[in-house]
């Protein structure tokens, strides 16, 4: 358990107290459900070619701190990650690593942050939360109003899910354990057995793209 958050003025990232009561539980072992805002709120991350600069950077990320992403979305004000803690360092600095990567290249030269320094941390203890938070992120979208299904916002992990396909990200699915198992590729960080649990979200028979994202509108 680590009290506390940390906040940075690098990287543009806006600082702000943190709250007596906000706590983070890291270091157990579970997978975390993190939100972050860009600042006060704004569109920053509205066009197309800023949320694959994120994407590419989240990428990154992942590689070089060891962690696993089970799903994620990026909004156009806001992003939702599904993550595991990271191998090497905490997951609060392989944050504050991917918002200042993000902000370098998208926002260098502005006078005013790219990001909101806090970011909001639910602990994901069982596989019923997990499935929850995964729905909740990919049905963001719709929700929103940008798009009619889940599967028309390319920015997500949902197309991923629904049939398998690989993005820029590596998603932590039964799709990916069954390509480890074809080619003998050992995942980036090794994590615990419980995690295993986490592929369930991603079975089914392999069908034609279109047919399958369709039936899977509605999962996660």
């Amino acid at each position: 358990m680590s009290p506390g958050s940390q906040t940075s003025t690098l990287g543009l990232i806006q600082p702000l107290p943190v709250p007596s009561r906000l706590r983070r539980y890291q270091q157990n072992e579970d997978f975390h459900f993190i939100t972050f805002s860009c600042y006060h709120r704004q569109d920053k991350l509205q066009q197309p070619s800023a949320r694959d600069v994120f994407e590419c950077s989240l990428e990154q990320t992942r590689l070089r701190y060891g962690f696993c992403v089970a799903g994620y979305v990026v909004m156009p004000e806001h992003v939702h990650l599904l993550v595991s803690e990271p191998g090497t360092g905490t997951l609060a600095t392989a944050l504050q690593a991917l918002k200042q990567s993000v902000s370098r290249k998208l926002a260098l030269r502005q006078s005013e942050p790219f990001w909101q320094a806090r970011y909001y941390d639910f602990n994901v203890f069982s596989e019923q939360k997990r499935v929850e938070k995964l729905r909740y992120m990919h049905r963001n979208p719709v929700k929103r109003g940008l798009v009619a299904r889940p599967e028309d916002w390319p920015w997500s992990s949902f197309r991923h899910y629904a049939t398998g396909i690989e993005g820029v990200i590596e998603i932590e699915s039964e799709w990916t354990a069954r390509r480890r198992e074809l080619t003998r590729i050992q995942p980036v960080t090794k994590l615990r057995s419980e995690v295993n649990t986490l592929t369930k979200l991603g079975r089914g028979t392999r069908r034609t793209q279109g047919n399958r994202i369709r039936k899977l509108s509605h999962r996660p």
